[in-house]
C-alpha cells in the first residue's frame, strides 16, 4: 500500500506542487510514513480507527487533519451490521465519542464523515441525508462522500457510470444542508453545484 501511495503522491507533487494531498488508509504506519516521508497533508480513515488501534495516537502525534468516518465491522462484515434504532442519532453519538477520544489524545483537527454506504442500508443512507444538518452538532467540519455510490445507482436501476446527474443532485442537497467538504470523482460538476448553492444561500432581497 505504501509503495502505491508513494508513486501517486510523488506524481501529484511533480504535476501539482501546491496540491493538498489526502491519503486514504486505515493503517497507522502507512499514514505516518506518507505524512513524514512524502508530505501528505490529510489522513482519511474509512474505518474511523477501528481497524488499527494505533491510528488515533498516530494522528495526534502527526498533528494533521484526520477524516473520521463511521463504519461498523470490517469490509467483509459491514453490510451485515445495519441494525440501528435511529441511524442518524447513533452515527452522531458514535462520531462524538471518537472525536472526544481523539481530542483527549491531542488531535485538534478532526473532520466527520457519516460514512454513506458503509454499514447502512439504502434506506438508512437516505434517512441520514434527510437529517444531515444534525451532524453540525459535532462542531467539526462535515465531509460527505456519495459520488456514484450504490445508494444512487441501485435506487435508480442504473450503473455507476450513469450516476453523475444523480450524484450532483445529492451533492447539491448536501451543500444546502451545510456540508463543508465533498469527496467526488467529477470535480467540474461538483464545483458548479457548489458555486450555485453558495450563490443562492448568500443572496439577499433587493
Amino acid at each position: 500500500e505504501f509503495a502505491r501511495l508513494k508513486a501517486g503522491i510523488e506524481a501529484v507533487h511533480r504535476h501539482a506542487p501546491k496540491a493538498v494531498i489526502s491519503i486514504d488508509t486505515f493503517r497507522a504506519d502507512v499514514a505516518r510514513r506518507c505524512v513524514e516521508e512524502l508530505g501528505a497533508d490529510i489522513i482519511n480513515d474509512v474505518s474511523g480507527g477501528i481497524l488499527d488501534s494505533e491510528m488515533f495516537a498516530t494522528v495526534a502525534k502527526l498533528n494533521v487533519p484526520y477524516v473520521l468516518m463511521h463504519m461498523r465491522g470490517d469490509f467483509t462484515t459491514m453490510q451485515s451490521l445495519t441494525d440501528y434504532t435511529n441511524v442518524t442519532t447513533e452515527v452522531i453519538d458514535y462520531l462524538a465519542q471518537k472525536i472526544a477520544t481523539l481530542r483527549d489524545l491531542g488531535a485538534t483537527d478532526v473532520i466527520a464523515d457519516p460514512g454513506f454506504g458503509f454499514s447502512k442500508t439504502l434506506d438508512q443512507n437516505y434517512e441520514m441525508m434527510n437529517h444531515l444538518e444534525r451532524f453540525h452538532s459535532l462542531n467539526v467540519p462535515l465531509l460527505v462522500g456519495i459520488s456514484r455510490k450504490s445508494m444512487i445507482y441501485k435506487l435508480l436501476g442504473c450503473t455507476p457510470a450513469k450516476a453523475l446527474n444523480a450524484t450532483t443532485v445529492l451533492n447539491t442537497i448536501s451543500l444546502a444542508k451545510g456540508a463543508h467538504i465533498l469527496r467526488v470523482h467529477d470535480v467540474k460538476a461538483a464545483v458548479e453545484a457548489r458555486t450555485i448553492v453558495m450563490k443562492t444561500l448568500s443572496s439577499t432581497n433587493d
